[in-house]
């Protein structure tokens, strides 16, 4: 029998709790309305407000938003959406929801968001028929992920789909609050901000702001957004709240065969007050952030994540590369050895073209994303989160020199 790990002294992540959002959990509790309700309707008002879009739906994660996004939009049976491969599975699973076709996109090196030089040999090879095993596809959308919260250049997004005729929804999972500019004298443009036909944000335990388990589509386009409120509750006409609230009407109709998405007044009455320390929280980590990159600067075997001209970064993450022809040792053994000082780690991520299913049933692999296939093996994401003492990422500086120093080739 393995001996138990123990857990490590600094987690990956720890969630910022106030008593504010304890207390506005406990109000829910005891206010006989615990599902979908007036806190999810004041949670969406706000959470609209403090991104600049005209309509917000909050459900049960980021993945019902992607799935509601698409569906909304049409896709349909046999079409294809650009999706990064560098990404999380639910980018890509919900475009096979809809029995459609995720074509994968190399990444850049360094931001691990979406290569736009890819893309277009990839869109290209999906229309004219040469992805292998593959017809020729209709290409119809594209998915680009704002990796670890830096956002993807929307000015490049937004030529790439006119000029191939794409619909657009961001998988914006990690960028909370994240901006965008032009240049220095244009203004900033927040994730949700018009970037995209639907932005899809999550509220898993670890992003910038938590709701425990929760999402939320934002869009301008009001027939989007009532098509995603309808099927966000299993296409009924009218929502729970509406038909049980006093004096209003018993009856609903089924308009469309939707799904059960919905969110609760208990998660969203801690998304509202997480919402009010949404910036505080990022600039937390950003702070973070900062001095990580000013203590491991000198640390030759590790590459440090880049910072990106016109960009307000959400720090969802900290990942670094590591330089292996420097070290005796690979990435997953070098993490070994940070959990031994009681670091927690994580790897974001293993592209979706090595794995398995994508391998089997699209033909994907290794060299279809070669950038991605390389520089994934080099990646590990230290702590960063509000709240972490100055202790807690000395400890992670510390460890991360120490391991350096020791497997220095």
């Amino acid at each position: 029998m393995r001996p138990l790990r123990m857990a490590p002294a600094v987690p990956f992540f720890r969630p910022s709790i106030a008593d504010a959002e304890v207390q506005a959990v406990v109000d829910v509790l005891q206010s006989g309305w615990l599902t979908s309700g007036p806190r999810v309707k004041q949670f969406e008002a706000d959470f609209a407000v403090f991104v600049g879009a005209k309509h917000a739906i909050a459900l049960n994660s980021a993945t019902a938003a992607l799935h509601l996004a698409v569906e909304a939009l049409g896709l349909a049976r046999g079409q294809a959406v650009l999706v990064p491969t560098m990404t999380f599975a639910s980018t890509a699973e919900v475009v096979r929801y809809m029995d459609a076709v995720p074509v994968l996109v190399d990444c850049h090196a360094d931001s691990f968001n979406l290569d736009f030089d890819d893309a277009e040999r990839k869109c290209t090879a999906a229309r004219d028929g040469r992805l292998p095993g593959l017809p020729p596809l209709e290409v119809v959308g594209m998915i680009p992920v704002h990796v670890g919260g830096v956002m993807v250049d929307l000015a490049a997004t937004r030529r790439f789909a006119e000029r191939h005729q794409l619909w657009v929804v961001d998988d914006a999972a990690h960028a909370l609050p994240a901006a965008w500019r032009r240049d220095a004298a244009a203004p900033w443009i927040r994730c949700g901000e018009g970037t995209a036909q639907v932005s899809c944000f999550s509220f898993y335990a670890n992003k910038t702001i938590t709701t425990g388990e929760g999402g939320m589509a934002v869009t301008d386009d009001s027939q989007l957004a009532e098509r995603m409120r309808i099927m966000a509750l299993h296409g009924l006409s009218r929502d729970a709240w509406e038909r049980y609230r006093t004096g209003s009407a018993w009856d609903y109709r089924i308009v469309a065969p939707g799904f059960k998405y919905n969110l609760t007044d208990i998660a969203a009455a801690l998304g509202i007050e997480q919402l009010k320390r949404a910036d505080e929280m990022r600039t937390a980590r950003e702070s973070l952030a900062l001095e990580y990159r000013d203590r491991l600067a000198d640390v030759d075997a590790i590459e440090l994540p880049p910072m990106v001209d016109h960009r307000q970064h959400a720090w969802h993450l900290f990942p670094v590369s590591l330089r292996l022809e420097q070290l005796t040792i690979g990435r997953d053994a070098f993490i070994e050895q940070l959990h031994a000082s009681g670091i927690g780690t994580s790897v974001h991520w293993r592209p979706l073209h090595l794995h398995p299913y994508y391998q089997d049933q699209f033909k994907w692999t290794a060299e279809s994303c070669p950038t991605a296939t390389r520089e994934w093996q080099r990646r590990v994401s230290l702590p960063l989160f509000p709240g972490m003492s100055a202790d807690e990422q000395h400890a992670v500086v510390a460890a991360v020199q120490s391991a350096c120093a020791r497997h220095q080739r």
